[in-house]
């Protein structure tokens, strides 16, 4: 039988309403949001000005560019901003997209269901394979097809077991 199990993310944003700004910068590699609350600013120092407030813990985010202790970050909705270092974590988690449920397997290449996500579920990252990848969550362990997840590259292959 398959667990229906839907991880839920809510993403409450405030602060300067900015429309998503589109960054054609090359990703550095992809972190998370440590701590329950972390605030995209417009520059890299504390003086500017809080774009959005992300109050998500594990919330992906693809590093564009450093800057002393600030990264350059840019959201699964294309809205780019700065954050200190400090609220970021080089822990790898992606997030669902797409429209509908989507099943979690067993396998990298198939088996059974093992769970459902939601769009917008947040889960960690474990594995790539080529079109396919091992996520983990709320007690859930198996692998969602990469074209449903945001927060890996298309050719990116790994597994962090052997990269211990």
């Amino acid at each position: 039988m398959t667990r229906l199990i839907a991880l839920l993310l809510l993403v409450s944003c405030s602060g300067a309403i900015a429309a998503p700004q589109t960054d054609g910068g090359k990703v550095l590699r992809y972190v998370s949001q440590r701590a329950d609350k972390a605030y995209m600013r417009e520059g890299p120092t504390y003086a500017h000005r809080v774009l959005w407030q992300y109050r998500h813990r594990g919330y992906p985010f693809a590093v564009i560019a450093e800057f002393d202790v600030w990264r350059r970050v840019r959201a699964a909705d294309g809205t780019t901003g700065w954050m200190s270092h400090a609220m970021l974590s080089d822990q790898r988690t992606v997030l669902v997209t797409g429209k509908g449920r989507v099943k979690l397997l067993e396998n990298a290449d198939g088996g059974k269901v093992v769970a459902l996500a939601d769009p917008g579920a947040i889960a960690t990252l474990r594995a790539c394979a080529l079109t396919t990848c091992r996520v983990h969550g709320a007690d859930i362990d198996g692998w969602i097809p990469k074209n449903r997840i945001w927060g890996v590259e298309t050719n990116e292959v790994f597994d962090k077991i052997s990269r211990r």
